[in-house]
């Protein structure tokens, strides 16, 4: 009996491909591994300025905690997520928010709105946001007839958003545009009558996006802007907004995604809306945002306390202090990035195996820096990422750069 040949079951791949990620990334994460540069066991005796691991008593800074201004130790903060967890006296409503809310969490959404001047839709993540939001955005329901809108991804946009891209597809068209190619969003502007462009707006990876093209875009096509800016939040702005929403009004055409658990300190995610009407929509149709598993009522009492924080004369000396920091790293150590004011910097070294020499070496020597590579970064990019801080000091900033000179010469 002559059996039949297997049945091809591939999928189309044409927004994703773990195959070919997977034979070029894991060797470079194994490597990283071996190295003792992955699942470090510590204690945090002084935050990120002095972590302990236990069994060898090895001390080392983080050089790339997203902790910018240091709220995530901040005594206020702590304070806050304790007197949440007394005064609710349960860790949360394990039920959907769509249908209960606890009063603190309608607290915090009201204060959040208020500092940032939107109208604020919290989460358990950016991630939990952004799988919730970026199908309806495609769909044309948010914001919208109803009519699907074309998805423009940035290339170099953070994969929780490029993740998502496969459920797009399903709604709609979904396009990959070049980092910041305003030239490449204008002609698929002029081509289809709806589109939506979905970009960091500081990036990761360093950078920011070009915010002022994108603002004369959606005057003009009346391009919907869906932008991730975790990374600047509380750092920019008089009340810590970030680098977009500090130069961008708020609009039905604009929805602006940022991490509370990065300078802002605390935990979870924030959506930041044009109008109450999308608030209602997404509350009751933006799937994970809504599910029962959200926002522990500490990390709300925690976000309660930084927002305190953001209201008053500390956060702008928080800033200043990160911002001199940024500066003196840039003299120290220039890099590409060098001058920007945003506080994520790389140090390209090319090959991926050099990224992790490099980033063993300075772990030995007392700093955690975390090797880049792909699908991280472009092939031929890898390279160290760090994260300034304002509780890092300039002395340790000076002794870090010198033992990065020190270590690439070796190379």
């Amino acid at each position: 009996m002559t059996q039949s040949p297997p049945l091809d079951i591939t999928g189309p791949h044409r927004h994703r491909n773990n195959a070919t990620m997977l034979e070029v990334a894991d060797p470079a994460w194994r490597k990283a591994a071996d190295a003792g540069l992955i699942g470090i066991h510590v204690d945090t005796p002084d935050a990120n300025n002095r972590l302990v691991v236990k069994e060898t008593g090895h001390e080392f800074v983080n050089m790339c905690s997203v902790g910018y201004l240091g709220l995530n130790h901040h005594p206020a903060v702590i304070q806050g997520a304790i007197d949440a967890l007394q005064e609710a006296q349960a860790t949360w409503l394990v039920v959907s928010t769509t249908r209960i809310r606890h009063n603190l969490m309608v607290q915090m959404e009201e204060e959040l709105g208020e500092l940032f001047g939107a109208h604020v839709l919290p989460g358990t993540s950016c991630t939990a946001l952004t799988a919730g939001i970026l199908p309806l955005i495609g769909s044309g329901h948010l914001g919208g007839d109803g009519q699907p809108r074309v998805m423009v991804f940035d290339r170099f946009c953070h994969f929780c958003m490029s993740y998502v891209k496969p459920v797009c597809a399903e709604e709609t068209l979904v396009l990959t545009c070049d980092h910041n190619d305003l030239d490449q969003l204008e002609k698929i502007c002029r081509q289809y009558p709806r589109v939506a462009y979905v970009a960091d707006g500081a990036y990761s990876m360093g950078g920011a996006t070009a915010l002022a093209g994108l603002k004369e875009l959606q005057d003009r096509y009346g391009l919907f802007l869906y932008i991730d800016d975790s990374h600047s939040l509380s750092l920019v702005g008089e009340h810590g907004e970030g680098f977009v929403r500090s130069q961008l009004e708020m609009n039905d055409l604009t929805v602006i995604v940022a991490s509370l658990g990065k300078g802002f300190g605390t935990g979870g995610g924030i959506a930041m809306l044009g109008s109450r009407a999308m608030f209602e929509f997404l509350h009751r149709h933006a799937g994970p945002v809504g599910w029962s598993q959200n926002m522990s009522l500490p990390l709300v009492g925690a976000s309660l306390a930084s927002a305190a924080i953001h209201r008053s004369p500390e956060l702008g000396e928080l800033q200043r202090r990160l911002h001199a920091n940024i500066d003196h790293f840039d003299r120290v150590y220039p890099t590409p990035f060098a001058g920007n004011g945003l506080p994520v910097r790389r140090i390209t070294v090319g090959e991926a195996d050099d990224a992790v020499r490099l980033s063993a070496e300075l772990y030995q020597r007392g700093f955690y820096s975390s090797a880049v590579f792909f699908p991280i970064v472009p092939r031929g990019e890898a390279g160290l990422r760090i994260m300034l801080r304002s509780d890092l000091s300039t002395e340790k900033i000076d002794e870090f750069a010198g033992s990065v000179r020190d270590v690439m010469a070796a190379l």
